[in-house]
């Protein structure tokens, strides 16, 4: 229970989290940060690590601290990229054997099953699509070694996907976070992009109920 109490913490008060890191540590957050994003795109076992709002809300930081948007910018997307790779290439060598496998204790089957069907209606489009939503981008990369997808083409999703996910949600912080109003309920801010980033899987998941129901 003290984990789950913490991690509820976490996620709701993250910015008075990461604004104490910050203070206390200095640039040093930026490895912080960077380790992460890493592990919530490139390691299969931890996608309930803060992607979307830990990017917004450290936009919203930095707008007011005088550290280098550009260098935080830079790490996220460097964290991105190298977390695909891994995730991509992990997924390529061990995933056949995950798939074979009907249970593990580290991994959340029921979302990697629906990423390789989101996978199967979207394509190569997926690695850039997932970035937004939570679950499906950290196992995106995976699926997608598991399909052999070309790597070069991979490669240039991942890319695509890191600017377009770490520009328009740290510079959404850095514009908007510090509205008075916004500043001043960035809590309820972070609840309202962990909705609207589950909003799809919840459509998709019930479509997918109403598909069975019918059958």
């Amino acid at each position: 229970m003290e984990a789950v109490a913490f991690a509820w913490d976490l996620f709701v008060h993250l910015d008075a989290h990461l604004s104490a890191l910050l203070q206390q540590y200095g640039v040093w957050v930026y490895g912080l940060l960077f380790a992460i994003v890493f592990c919530e795109t490139g390691l299969v076992v931890t996608p309930f690590l803060p992607g979307d709002s830990l990017l917004f809300v450290a936009g919203t930081l930095w707008a007011t601290s005088g550290m280098n948007m550009n260098a935080l910018v830079g790490v996220f997307v460097a964290a991105v990229l190298l977390g695909d790779n891994c995730n991509y290439w992990i997924g390529r060598y061990v995933g056949p054997k995950v798939f074979r496998s009907e249970r593990s204790r580290f991994l959340n089957r029921s979302a990697l099953d629906r990423t390789r069907a989101f996978y199967e209606r979207h394509g190569g489009k997926t690695v850039i699509i997932a970035r937004y939503l939570p679950l499906v981008r950290t196992f995106a990369p995976f699926v997608a070694g598991i399909g052999r997808m070309h790597y070069l083409r991979f490669l240039s999703f991942s890319v695509a996907g890191a600017l377009l996910w770490v520009g328009s949600l740290t510079f959404a912080g850095y514009f908007f976070g510090n509205i008075p109003l916004v500043r001043q309920n960035l809590s309820v801010a972070i609840f309202g992009i962990i909705a609207v980033s589950l909003a799809p899987l919840a459509v998709e998941a019930l479509r997918s109920r109403l598909r069975k129901a019918r059958a």
